[in-house]
């Protein structure tokens, strides 16, 4: 077990970021969703919210966030949800800036739970014709932002995570809706929470460029 994640206000009066020349200006609440010292998520929120996790260890959000008005990631990759217990449409994020929610591809600007995606070494994911991990296979072990010029077939109905973590996508390019896959096998498209065997594009999870 690693260290478990927690939500807690930023203390902007605290030696640790009166040092930190990183550390944001004062903008008003801002949250720090943590996994350890160098694995955090930054809320600058509209709403008031308090320290709490689930009983897994993952930071809820909900109901102490209602909205997020724009977010920085230290480190780290972290998957969004607009609704609570990691429901609704997915939202993959890495370091970086998001100034606004069209900036992380979000539907709105609602954050209900949020999670951190483990980190590894190595990638490699099987996509399947059919469902049950049966017909033609590919296997790809980088990121891929058109799988109609890898594959041989037109939707993908199964798959199977080897190694790392993944994000799927609907449209090529990175676009459309999400999904986040761990390692383990995924016998329909509805298992990864999609509606249809439609993807377009995916990447791995992980916290470089």
């Amino acid at each position: 077990m690693g260290p478990t994640p927690t939500i807690r206000p930023l203390d902007y009066d605290s030696k640790e970021n009166k040092a930190n020349t990183n550390c944001p200006p004062r903008p008003g609440p801002l949250l720090c969703c943590s996994c350890q010292r160098s694995s955090r998520l930054l809320y600058r929120p509209a709403a008031r919210c308090r320290p709490s996790t689930d009983p897994h260890g993952h930071p809820p959000a909900q109901p102490y966030l209602s909205r997020c008005n724009s977010i920085r990631v230290d480190s780290g990759c972290w998957m969004l949800y607009e609704r609570p217990d990691y429901q609704g449409p997915q939202y993959f994020l890495r370091r970086g800036d998001y100034p606004d929610h069209q900036q992380w591809l979000g539907l709105s600007d609602v954050v209900r739970s949020c999670r951190l995606i483990p980190q590894s070494s190595s990638h490699r994911i099987r996509l399947y014709e059919r469902e049950d991990c049966r017909g033609q296979m590919v296997e790809i072990a980088e990121d891929c932002s058109s799988l109609q010029d890898r594959l041989h077939f037109q939707e993908v109905h199964s798959c199977s995570v080897l190694e790392g973590c993944w994000v799927l996508y609907e449209m090529p390019s990175y676009r459309g809706r999400q999904y986040l896959l761990q390692p383990g096998e995924y016998r329909r498209s509805h298992d990864w929470g999609a509606a249809s065997a439609r993807v377009g594009s995916l990447r791995r999870a992980t916290d470089f460029y």
